[in-house]
């Protein structure tokens, strides 16, 4: 079984920075339309696309406003649960997700991340669900080496692995993932790298002119 962890949990305090900053109405990032969606539908659609048999979206600040949109996105395949604790790390959002997913290969990713491709995430599941030790590899989008990695620095969501991975090494972490991942790599957890489709998928929505280069680029 493969499940998805899209993490929607954050402050969201670059994005109405950069908004009060410019007098621009402010609005939660994941809501922002992108031609006639928000920004978390966009993901959500793409990581529905891959495959996979159950999405669980974790939500923590600004709950209230993103769920009714993943209420009216209708898909019985996506599970919404909100975290008690607003104020957590991102460790402890996909950690939550992990214990609200049966077991198996998890894909991981950030709500704010609709410009990496169905075709990406499929080759993540692929990579990690056909290596000889699947409850021991990790594959990960990279950003600069691509296959067998030696180090995880700079790395981040997406990635697959498998859940009891999640539940070794998240709990009792209040971290950011990246310093998790070199620990992991570090005691003998197989990276994969895999190559991003193009430029935009390296793109995550943080500040408002990632919002505008994304809706320019998107569809082309």
């Amino acid at each position: 079984m493969v499940s998805a962890i899209v993490t929607a949990a954050g402050k969201n305090r670059r994005m109405i920075a950069d908004q009060k900053s410019k007098g621009i109405e402010v609005k939660h990032k994941l809501l922002l339309d992108i031609h006639g969606k928000p920004v978390i539908i966009r993901t959500l659609e793409n990581v529905l696309n891959s495959g996979v048999e159950e999405v669980v979206v974790v939500l923590g600040h600004f709950s209230s406003k993103i769920i009714g949109v993943i209420e009216d996105f209708n898909d019985e395949r996506v599970k919404v649960v909100e975290n008690p604790d607003v104020n957590v790390e991102l460790s402890e959002t996909v950690l939550y997700g992990a214990n609200n997913l049966q077991p198996g290969l998890c894909l991981c990713v950030a709500a704010d991340q609709p410009t990496i491709t169905t075709e990406t995430f499929k080759t993540l599941i692929k990579m990690a669900s056909e290596y000889s030790e699947p409850e021991n590899i990790l594959s990960i989008m990279a950003r600069h080496e691509t296959g067998f990695l030696d180090s995880a620095k700079g790395l981040g969501m997406p990635f697959v692995c498998h859940t009891h991975l999640l539940k070794s090494y998240l709990p009792g972490r209040e971290d950011n993932l990246n310093p998790i991942l070199q620990d992991m790599i570090g005691e003998g957890v197989v990276f994969y790298g895999v190559p991003a489709r193009n430029e935009l998928e390296l793109v995550n929505i943080n500040r408002w002119d990632d919002y505008l280069l994304v809706l320019e680029n998107i569809d082309k």
